[in-house]
């Protein structure tokens, strides 16, 4: 692999220098903002959005909102996994960060002394995005274009190779997917157990929320029921 980065002709590095050069044609507050961006400020986003969509799917209830959030749940746990399983293959490859074998790149962020391959910020919000993606679609897209987001800032700031950040996204997908059978069998139980708590259950459904078994209505829109027996009448 190392041999790889310090090919002159190895694609992989020269998007490294495409995408870095963006960063020493930019403004310097603008690069201030991705380093912000792309070491934090995306990985907050990524908690905000777990708490939206759990806000979104305790509230819409229905027959579906214990599996729902058992989905949820599992979109972090899959995060904090994908990056354990992460730490065997960064000592197995070794691979240095690109500003230890490249001259000429804009480094925005110091201290990154381990090993690049692969990036755990890229693991981490994708594994959330996907997991995100099996609980609501919406918050899951949204989530899976953070990501991708974040491995662009990665190669922005000089401190991960392209393919470290693919990489990334492809053990964060496979975690959250692969497991996501075996988490779902065991959470979901547990989130129904909650949802019959009469305290702990709003956690699960918000008061009002439609119960189990029945669908919330569009509003405005009126059952077909009723316009059937309209009709009759």
């Amino acid at each position: 692999m190392a041999g790889l980065a310090e090919s002159g002709s190895n694609p992989d590095v020269g998007l490294l220098y495409d995408i870095n050069g963006l960063a020493k044609d930019a403004p310097h507050w603008f690069d201030r903002v991705m380093e912000f961006v792309g070491e934090w400020g995306i990985l907050l986003a990524m908690v905000l959005l777990v708490v939206g969509c759990w806000w979104t799917v305790r509230r819409r209830g229905g027959a579906e909102a214990a599996s729902s959030v058992a989905a949820l749940v599992w979109a972090p746990l899959a995060a904090g996994i994908a990056v354990l399983v992460n730490v065997p293959i960064r000592g197995f490859v070794e691979r240095p960060r690109p500003f230890v074998d490249h001259q000429g790149l804009d480094v925005l962020i110091g201290g990154k002394n381990d090993f690049s391959f692969v990036s755990d910020h890229a693991t981490l919000t994708m594994a959330v995005g996907v997991g995100l993606f099996v609980a609501h679609r919406k918050f899951g897209l949204a989530g899976i274009g953070l990501a991708l987001l974040e491995g662009f800032c990665r190669v922005y700031m000089g401190v991960h190779y392209p393919t470290d950040v693919i990489g990334g996204f492809a053990l964060g997908t496979a975690v959250a997917l692969l497991l996501s059978p075996l988490a779902m069998a065991l959470l979901t139980p547990v989130a129904k157990a909650v949802e019959r708590s009469p305290r702990a259950g709003r956690l699960i459904r918000a008061r009002g929320a439609a119960p189990a078994g029945q669908e919330t209505l569009v509003p405005g829109a009126r059952d077909r029921g009723t316009e059937e027996r309209d009709l009759a009448a």
